[in-house]
């Protein structure tokens, strides 16, 4: 086998491993990358960015129907067809820009899977690595899912790149990835449903809202299966079908495909981690407030793998800068994460951040609770938006806001202003005194508050 020695080996190329690999390099160290996949990582390849795109194409659809007979007269349709090559003419320059921009950094780069083969060496592409220091950055992969057929599953990889809309589609999961893409479906035509094994879709969010939410999307003609067990699928002529069981009982439907929308899970499996010393959890790898391996000093881990953070990309990014700042200067860095905002891209958007209604009444010894629809105001009126609720949370002794929950449209964008209030410790009374534009979705959170 060939050896060859580096100064830092990046394990994925997402935004956190060219993070780590660009300032490395730019502090003058010697640095490779490896990809088992095509370089730039899931969320600009084949998560956030081309989902979004398919988004998009919805919005004008949703905002028709709404609006339908009040000034809208022909709601138009998706050619799902046109909609896959306007998505490729974002995505598949990607990794061959990815590549030539860490090619003239001077980096090396690998077109495999690393393995562990001691705490600082790897073997890739049938040669021996040495590194001083190895950064993991292999982000998240689709759940396993175990049962008699499974083979026959999709996933979200195989939704954002089909293309031809099966009329029937089936997801097994009612989080982020399975009710996006269930809303993203139903919408250009499909015949949705979604089995999830809990009571209710994305259990992370507030409950009151993600009821409302549930009671749209069923308007929308998705149908809904709860507490309920998939037992095996089986692949007929012309269709899949799928067995499930549910309060004792084993019940089936006929679908034309099913995508495995069960969650992700950190990526790791491949990395042979045991024979690198390097320790993990469910979560992902075990890492310290320098995102350091708690086991093995010579491996940090950054981005969705790492057991620190969220599996978010603004905060892959922050992370990757942390690695950088601690392979180079020494551990002086510590990972520190503001108050995140996390959003649903449903139509309607489903948003929150900072505490749930529970969290925040175990920590404050009493909280206000603003809880209302607001389908009534104006801003919702005015394009006929079937659904607008809020959630706000305040310390009731100092009036600050401690947590904002919405569902309605643009709700992905007005939650950032919750989290930069939050972030600053601003009061409900310095929101009412701030003056936005008017009329705005930003100046509604003044009567949220």
């Amino acid at each position: 086998m060939k050896e060859q020695k580096y100064d830092v080996f990046v394990i994925g190329s997402g935004v956190a491993g060219q993070a780590v690999a660009e300032a490395c390099v730019e502090s003058g160290l010697k640095v490779a990358i490896a990809d088992k996949r095509e370089y730039g990582g899931t969320c600009s390849n084949r998560g956030c960015d081309p989902k979004k795109i398919l988004l998009g194409a919805t919005e004008p659809l949703e905002a028709s129907k709404n609006l339908e007979g009040k000034g809208i007269q022909n709601v138009p349709k998706l050619n799902w067809k046109k909609l896959m090559k306007f998505k490729e003419s974002f995505t598949r320059t990607i990794p061959k820009s990815t590549e030539k921009k860490l090619e003239d950094l001077g980096i090396d780069m690998y077109h495999q899977s690393p393995k562990f083969i001691n705490e600082n060496t790897l073997s890739v592409e049938g040669k021996t690595i040495q590194a001083d220091k190895i950064v993991i950055a292999t982000g998240y992969e689709p759940r396993e899912l175990n049962f008699k057929g499974s083979k026959h599953l999709k996933t979200s990889d195989d939704f954002l790149s089909q293309k031809k809309l099966p009329e029937k589609i089936t997801f097994i999961g009612g989080g982020y990835v399975g009710m996006e893409f269930a809303h993203i479906a139903s919408r250009a035509g499909a015949q949705v449903t979604i089995i999830d094994s809990g009571k209710r879709i994305l259990k992370a969010f507030d409950t009151d809202l993600v009821k409302e939410l549930t009671a749209y999307s069923k308007d929308l003609g998705i149908e809904f299966i709860f507490n309920a067990q998939i037992t095996g699928l089986k692949k007929g002529t012309k269709n899949l079908k799928v067995s499930f069981e549910k309060k004792g009982k084993i019940e089936t439907l006929k679908t034309k495909a099913v995508f495995n929308t069960a969650g992700r899970v950190p990526a790791i499996l491949k990395l042979q981690l045991e024979k690198g010393n390097v320790t993990f959890n469910e979560n992902g790898i075990e890492t310290n407030d320098y995102l350091q391996s708690t086991s093995n000093a010579n491996v940090y881990a950054c981005g969705d793998v790492s057991d620190k953070g969220l599996p978010l990309t603004p905060l892959s990014g922050k992370e990757g800068n942390v690695v950088a700042t601690n392979i180079i200067e020494g551990n002086k860095k510590k990972l520190e994460i503001p108050v995140t905002p996390s959003v649903v891209f449903t139509l309607p958007n489903l948003a929150s951040v900072g505490y749930s209604e529970e969290e925040a009444k175990s920590r404050y010894k009493s909280v206000v609770v603003n809880y209302e629809s607001a389908s009534n105001w104006f801003n919702a009126k005015r394009i006929n938006a079937p659904v607008y609720a809020y959630k706000l949370l305040l310390n009731e002794r100092t009036k600050a806001i401690v947590g904002a929950h919405l569902v309605g449209p643009d709700a992905g964008e007005t939650i950032n202003l919750f989290a930069l209030a939050i972030n600053q410790g601003m009061t409900a009374k310095q929101i009412k005194q701030t003056i936005f534009t008017y009329p705005s979705w930003a100046n509604d959170i003044k009567s949220m508050v």
